[in-house]
């Protein structure tokens, strides 16, 4: 059996970073997501996202590849993210991957009947005042800083991310992290996904 840890939480919760640190610790394959978002200072095409222009997001569409998608409305335009089925998921043994909540439970659904995948959900979560400090020296790097994109994303995270929506995603206590000390977390993931191998 095949596990796919799932990796989700706010904007500038520090998730990627997480991920980052857990796929080298666990030397684990990843689940790379597709993207119709401009690439950002100091990310990589095929190691962030797989960047993609709207024409080539919907030939993918049209090929029936789209496992799930969301649309953005934001400040420039209309920005996608998907998982495609690609030879990413054909890979044999466990995969980590990072997301939404969204995205989580729509994986989780498309696995849902297939025995021989199970989604393992890991929940990042930060104190707010020092997630919007993050959000925003991260924006400060940008060639062109967007602080309205910043502000759209904070109160949008907060609304997908809401209790309700967690609750009704099974996301509970067991699933959420706290990063406060970046190590700790790391540590305190790698015990759960190692106490949660063949979970139900």
């Amino acid at each position: 059996m095949s596990n796919i840890i799932y990796i989700m939480g706010k904007s500038a919760s520090g998730k990627d970073t997480i991920y980052k640190k857990i796929k080298e610790k666990m030397k684990i394959k990843t689940y790379i997501l597709y993207t119709t978002r401009p690439i950002r200072e100091g990310e990589q095409d095929g190691v962030d996202y797989y960047y993609v222009s709207e024409e080539q997001m919907a030939k993918l569409a049209e090929e029936g590849r789209v496992i799930e998608s969301r649309t953005y409305q934001t400040i420039k335009g209309p920005w996608t993210y998907a998982t495609i089925q690609d030879e990413q998921l054909a890979q044999s043994g466990d995969i980590i991957t990072v997301g939404t909540l969204e995205s989580y439970q729509k994986i989780k659904d498309y696995y849902k009947d297939k025995s021989e995948t199970q989604v393992l959900p890991v929940y990042i979560t930060i104190d707010e005042e020092e997630r919007m400090h993050r959000a925003l020296n991260r924006e400060a790097i940008q060639e062109k800083p967007n602080y309205e994109e910043v502000k759209r994303r904070m109160l949008a995270d907060n609304i997908d991310f809401s209790e309700e929506n967690l609750k009704q995603c099974g996301i509970t206590e067991k699933e959420t992290f706290i990063n406060d000390e970046l190590e700790k977390c790391i540590n305190e993931i790698l015990q759960y996904v190692e106490n949660s191998k063949d979970f139900k």
